[in-house]
């Protein structure tokens, strides 16, 4: 079987019952950045990064597939219990509970629970889930920390763990950089898809930059909120009246009449519906 088969049977075999068990747990209003929508665009970025990747263990790979489907699908379903580093056991535990709702044994998808587990290992250290599986897991949710999509997902994570507005910055510049070079790395420098996501590595690096600059004079409680600091307002507002995106989509001026603000979710809302 081809590998577009064996992806596709993958799908067919487990992408409905993982996205069925995903919202039946996963409470998208405590952290939507991280919801179900980020864990199909995981798989998507999973299966493009497959016909990057040598892969040495071929012979059973439809196995493969269904570890990473799955992996893609709940790496982060943890969050939903708790939003820390901690969330990487939890979503292995809540694996564990999906795989035996589907009378699927944890020793075949051993695998899959050891990434799931250690994905967020962004140190890019030495460690016994650096496999196949982990390369390609760790560096698809990576891919989905850039863009305009990553600025808000950086965003709403970092805030909810309460990082202080002047570092939130320097974190997340230092945190993307260490993914992208990883990237780079792992997957070339000349070919068309690292370009691709070099351009929205780009476009991250430069908003939270400019963030850096305005902290300098930027007063936080404002009543008009302005500029990249005011996109960082704006998610910080829309966490604590629990609002969506949608709100925001739908009502860009009740929010805020700042043309970097209107500009920003504009292009979040292209970049997540390919408009």
């Amino acid at each position: 079987m081809n590998l577009t088969g064996i992806i596709e049977s993958a799908e067919k075999e487990y992408k409905q019952i993982l996205e069925e068990f995903f919202i039946s747990v996963y409470d998208e209003k405590s952290l939507s950045s991280h919801g179900i929508d980020h864990h199909r665009r995981v798989w998507n970025n999973s299966k493009e990064l497959l016909n990057l990747v040598p892969l040495r263990n071929t012979d059973n790979f439809s196995q493969f597939a269904y570890d990473l489907i799955i992996a893609s699908y709940l790496h982060d379903i943890g969050m939903s219990v708790d939003p820390g580093e901690k969330h990487g056991k939890l979503s292995r535990d809540l694996c564990m509970v999906f795989l035996a709702k589907n009378n699927l044994s944890q020793t075949v998808y051993k695998n899959a629970l050891e990434t799931i587990e250690h994905h967020d290992n962004k140190n890019y250290t030495g460690s016994v889930t650096r496999s196949e599986l982990f390369t390609i897991l760790s560096a698809a949710d990576d891919l989905d920390a850039f863009g305009y999509t990553g600025i808000y997902r950086y965003s709403e994570i970092y805030l909810t763990r309460k990082i202080n507005s002047e570092k939130l910055g320097d974190l997340i510049l230092e945190n993307a950089g260490k993914r992208f070079d990883n990237f780079v790395k792992t997957f070339g420098s000349e070919n068309e898809i690292v370009e691709k996501h070099r351009f929205r590595y780009e476009i991250l690096k430069t908003f939270f930059s400019k963030y850096n600059e305005e902290l300098l004079s930027y007063h936080f409680g404002s009543p008009k909120p302005y500029g990249c600091c005011g996109v960082i307002e704006t998610i910080l507002q829309m966490m604590n009246n629990k609002l969506g995106l949608k709100d925001v989509f739908e009502n860009h001026e009740v929010f805020s009449g700042d043309p970097m603000i209107i500009s920003f979710f504009t292009e979040l809302e292209k970049e997540l519906f390919n408009l």
